[in-house]
Order: structure tokens, then C-alpha cells, then sequence
């Protein structure tokens, strides 16, 4: 039930700053290229990669607290369905190379920010 409470609750706190994010982003870029999401999608990525290493090997919290940052946070600030759907938005447009692309690029980007969050966990002195 712990676990649970904590997963709820950084849900609603990575919801908010899911929206909060976009709000951000969207009124200093614009355009029809969903920047927002490709943003949220990146540092969501390079977080998740972070932070899992980090809690992990490094810092001292409870395993429900982990499962609530992890899953609960992350898991509702970065959704696959949004990141489809911004590619959806773009194809239906008739914008096919920049929907192509943003996919593409969400791929290679977030496995690029994973990578590079799991690398700066583990390569931080004290490890």
C-alpha cells in the first residue's frame, strides 16, 4: 500500500510538470513541430537513465520511494501515447518528413539522453 501512495502521488506531481513543461516550451517555440513533447520525451529519458543508477548505487532511498519517482513521476511525465500522437498530428497534416523525423529523432534522441544519463550516474567519482 506504501508503494502505492508513493507512486500516486509523484504521478501527480510528474503530470504536472508534464503540463507545465509544455505550456513553457510551446510559448517559447511554437510551430507545428511538437517541441514539447520531443522535450518532455528527452529529459524524461535522460532522467530515467539518471536516476535509475543514481537510486540504485548511489543514493539512499526506500524501495517504494524509487518505485514512486521512477514509475509514479516519470511514468506520468513522459507517455508514449503523446509522443504517437504528435507524430498523428504532423501525418495528418501532410507533414510526412517532419513527422517521420520527429519520430525518428524521439527514438534517437531519448536512447541517446538514457544513455548519457546512465553514463553520467556511473561515471561520477565515489561510484
Amino acid at each position: 500500500m506504501k508503494t502505492l501512495a508513493f507512486i500516486a502521488v509523484c504521478a501527480i506531481l510528474g503530470a504536472i510538470a508534464r503540463y507545465l513543461q509544455a505550456l513553457v516550451v510551446t510559448d517559447i517555440v511554437g510551430g507545428p513541430f511538437p517541441w514539447d513533447i520531443l522535450s518532455i520525451n528527452v529529459l524524461g529519458s535522460f532522467a530515467m537513465g539518471f536516476l535509475f543508477f543514481e537510486t540504485l548505487e548511489r543514493i539512499n532511498v526506500s524501495p517504494e520511494a524509487r518505485t514512486g519517482l521512477l514509475t509514479g513521476f516519470l511514468g506520468a511525465y513522459t507517455t508514449f501515447s503523446t509522443y504517437t500522437f504528435g507524430a498523428l498530428r504532423l501525418l495528418e497534416h501532410g507533414a510526412f518528413a517532419m513527422g517521420f523525423g520527429y519520430l525518428l529523432g524521439s527514438v534517437v534522441l531519448g536512447l541517446a539522453a538514457t544513455t548519457f544519463g546512465a553514463w553520467l550516474s556511473r561515471s561520477r567519482s565515489g561510484a
